[in-house]
């Protein structure tokens, strides 16, 4: 019942808006799905190459859209390394030299801990909504849900690096697929989505991928493990101090 509920909510929205606000307000709706107001999550991410691979265990927490951190508890070398984000701005701590370290703009592109996530991928900044203009371009139905293609194009003066990204939503808001393309329409890397689940209370993408479309033997998975919606968080957990010394 309630999956017959988002379905005519989601055909009623596309077919009473007009298609540029209804994309906008999905890609909001998908992004604000996977966040809650605040979240509580472990998750496990495999770095894989060709000749070796490795996998750690990382738990982070969120608020809103302008708050998160991520910080590694397995495996015990690695324990302790961290990342916080506010607003625009991004911090790691390493324990093995204890030092904080702001990173610049400049290099939010790079990649995150070593994986095939940027920088920027990781802050998930609302820069997405705010700095494209989303258009619906598909529809289709598959296993009892529709899957909306958004796609999505920079302002001229926005302050990014790809040409468009299309994106994937399911009818629960469950984002499927995120492509990311240059500024000369060819595609550089996707996002996938490889497994739904329930968890924390609503339909979450538990496992996906995100790979280089010239290197498909190199990729980065994560895997939920736990996640916790809505819940009430310390004041004190994202700041500087929390970062580098962790509140029991």
């Amino acid at each position: 019942m309630q999956s017959l509920i988002l379905i005519l909510l989601s055909l009623v929205t596309a077919s009473s808006c007009a298609g540029e606000i209804n994309a906008r307000q999905l890609v909001k709706d998908a992004m604000n799905h996977w966040r809650g107001r605040t979240s509580s999550t472990v998750i496990t991410m495999t770095i894989h190459r060709p000749d070796w691979e490795r996998s750690m265990t990382l738990q982070a927490w969120s608020k809103g859209a302008k708050l998160s951190l991520v910080r590694v508890i397995e495996p015990k070398k690695d324990a302790g390394n961290g990342t916080l984000l506010n607003d625009n701005n991004m911090w790691t701590y390493s324990p093995k030299i204890n030092r904080i370290i702001k990173v610049p703009s400049s290099m939010m592109q790079q990649n995150w801990m070593g994986s095939d996530f940027s920088n920027k991928d990781i802050a998930k900044s609302t820069d997405l909504i705010d700095q494209y203009e989303h258009k619906l371009t598909g529809q289709r139905e598959s296993q009892g849900h529709i899957f909306y293609t958004v796609t999505s194009i920079p302002h001229e003066e926005a302050p990014v690096v790809w040409g468009k990204e299309v994106i994937t939503i399911r009818d629960d808001f469950v984002l499927m697929e995120q492509q990311f393309w240059d500024q000369d329409n060819v595609l550089v890397k996707s996002m996938k989505t490889l497994k739904v689940e329930e968890m924390g209370g609503r339909a979450v993408a538990s496992v996906m991928r995100m790979g280089k479309l010239e290197t498909p033997d190199e990729w980065t998975e994560i895997a939920t493990r736990s996640i916790e919606f809505d819940l009430e968080l310390p004041a004190n957990i994202f700041t500087l101090s929390n970062l580098r010394n962790p509140r029991r």
